[in-house]
């Protein structure tokens, strides 16, 4: 199969070389053939296997966050097409970040750390044990003991003293954002629970899950439309909401009670949950049924990590129509004419400092421009792409992600995690340098935020 995807990827390149991505949907080789050509135009990107560079990493502009979501993709890649050729990679990217507690709290991330980050490389490494993608040795962290470790150190920082609970954006008090509350490290937190309460069948993971959402609903994060809304300030009591809404947090909470319906066996609450996230994403974030990332793509605003979000959609979409199977015949026809739409826009050529893939197939953003390349490229847009179009390769009948009683073979530990005072480390005092380079961050943010806003009231 590996040579079998090589060799047709590059003949794709070839042929595709003035026009975009030509793909029969109707044939499961002619979707691997073009997942093959995007996911290599994809590593690409990547650095990290270079000599003198840390694997794991990608290059600027693009944070460590987005690193552990690019090779959660690619487990995906290897388990849907059989290609190995991104394996020995993704394995050595997942271990060397887990970082010197096997925790994804890598000591050289520290100073920028958010829950969403670690939690983003903890959703690959259960992605890795859900797919049973090759074992790493027994010496070295395991798949499920990483997400526990993760999913351990959760729970200590789940913070009562404001807003009743919730998960603050960042770890640490001096980083910016300390004093923000968001859906996505709080999706974080409820997807990896209620991915452990299915592969373990452990009730523990399973409260929490339901705890996590609960909170949400409190402070309005969820609302009683199932429209879910950015966060909000931790000084404020969570009263001052941003109700932008982004395309990765209604999905990270689909593919979540999707695991919650699967985990309780059909529960209603939870049928009506994954409903409910299906019927309003459905309706707010499609534009004649193409994704669209509403707070910043109409106005060209979109940085470098929302030009990865909608990617994450098309993961969890397809991961919920296997959990829930009565969403099936409603997600996968969407995620097709997504694909379709996303194909067409891998018909770019940009500038060697933009895309270093073949001409001819780097892929824009803008997936309702279809036929017309949009001129962005870069990691987001690409992995995006190669999500969209892999995930067309789950059927009615492909088997369902592995759990301890199914076949899954990763090796767990329930008490993985550091210490509580292992959390708050010496740290040097942080530069001039560093403060403005976190101000620009804080500065980008804002925009975006104002942005949203406008979009929410003219919308």
């Amino acid at each position: 199969m590996q040579l079998s995807l090589r060799v047709a990827g590059f003949i794709s390149l070839l042929t595709g070389a003035t026009r975009a991505l030509q793909v029969d949907w109707n044939s499961d080789d002619s979707i691997k053939d073009a997942a093959s050509t995007v996911a290599f135009g994809l590593v690409k990107y990547y650095t990290g296997n270079n000599t003198g560079d840390t694997p794991g990493n990608l290059p600027d502009p693009y944070f460590w966050w987005e690193a552990g979501a690019m090779f959660g993709t690619l487990v995906d890649y290897w388990f849907y097409t059989g290609d190995e050729t991104y394996n020995a990679i993704t394995t050595q990217a997942l271990q060397h970040q887990a970082g010197e507690d096997s925790d994804y709290m890598p000591q050289n991330q520290t100073r920028s750390l958010g829950n969403d980050d670690q939690g983003f490389w903890a959703m690959a490494a259960m992605s890795a044990a859900e797919n049973n993608f090759p074992n790493p040795p027994e010496d070295q962290p395991q798949w499920l003991a990483l997400v526990q470790a993760v999913f351990n150190e959760y729970i200590t920082r789940w913070d009562t003293d404001t807003c009743g609970g919730g998960l603050r954006w960042q770890v640490f008090t001096f980083n910016n954002g300390y004093n923000y509350k968001n859906s996505i490290s709080n999706g974080c937190f409820f997807n990896i629970a209620s991915r452990l309460a299915r592969y373990t069948g452990n009730q523990t993971y399973g409260d929490w899950a339901e705890k996590v959402w609960d909170w949400m609903s409190d402070v309005q994060f969820i609302d009683a439309d199932f429209n879910v809304y950015d966060g909000a300030g931790a000084d404020t009591g969570c009263v001052d909401l941003n109700k932008a809404q982004w395309t990765y947090n209604a999905g990270i909470l689909l593919q979540g009670a999707a695991m919650m319906y699967n985990f309780t066996e059909g529960q209603d609450n939870w049928k009506q949950r994954v409903v409910g996230l299906v019927n309003r994403t459905n309706a707010y974030f499609f534009d004649d049924n193409i994704v669209v990332e509403r707070p910043c793509e109409g106005f060209n605003s979109c940085d470098y990590d929302q030009q990865s979000f909608k990617g994450y959609l098309m993961r969890w979409m397809a991961s919920a129509s296997q959990m829930a199977p009565f969403t099936f015949d409603t997600l996968m026809p969407l995620l097709k004419t997504n694909a379709a739409a996303a194909a067409q826009q891998c018909s770019g050529s940009p500038a060697a400092d933009l895309y270093k893939g073949p001409a001819g197939t780097a892929c824009g953003f803008k997936w309702t421009e279809k036929d017309n390349f949009d001129g962005l490229a870069g990691v987001g847009e690409q992995m995006s792409a190669l999500s969209a179009i892999q995930y067309t390769l789950v059927k009615k009948q492909t088997p369902a992600p592995l759990t301890a009683t199914t076949g899954g073979t990763s090796v767990g530990n329930p008490d993985a995690g550091r210490p509580v005072e292992a959390y708050m480390p010496s740290m040097t005092p942080i530069s001039t340098g560093e403060k403005v380079a976190a101000g620009f961050v804080t500065s980008a943010i804002a925009f975006s935020v104002l942005g949203a806003c406008f979009f929410v009231m003219r919308d």
